[in-house]
């Protein structure tokens, strides 16, 4: 009986992690834009690196965009962009 009880937990427990990863998925992608101190955030880089590194690569360029004085970038292509941009970095 005690073995049947540990697979329940288990199963539950199982359960309730992917529930928990949908949820914070979920808020990541609240935001529909990120400013620039948002993308310093969501990426633990500071500004000084951001500009240096990809801030004006070319497919970067393409989706961000200025409105005043503030930089905007649409989250979801940023998500994508860094992923891509971190994988290159790998595999040099």
């Amino acid at each position: 009986m005690g073995q049947l009880l540990q697979l329940n937990e288990a199963q539950l427990e199982g359960m309730i992690r992917e529930e928990l990863r949908q949820r914070l998925n979920h808020l990541e992608h609240r935001h529909t834009f990120w400013d620039l101190p948002e993308l310093e955030r969501q990426t633990c880089m500071s500004r000084s690196f951001i500009l240096d590194q990809f801030f004006y690569d070319d497919r970067f360029k393409k989706i961000r965009f200025k409105i005043g004085a503030k930089w905007y970038m649409p989250a979801k292509e940023t998500e994508e962009f860094l992923l891509t941009w971190l994988r290159e970095r790998q595999e040099r």
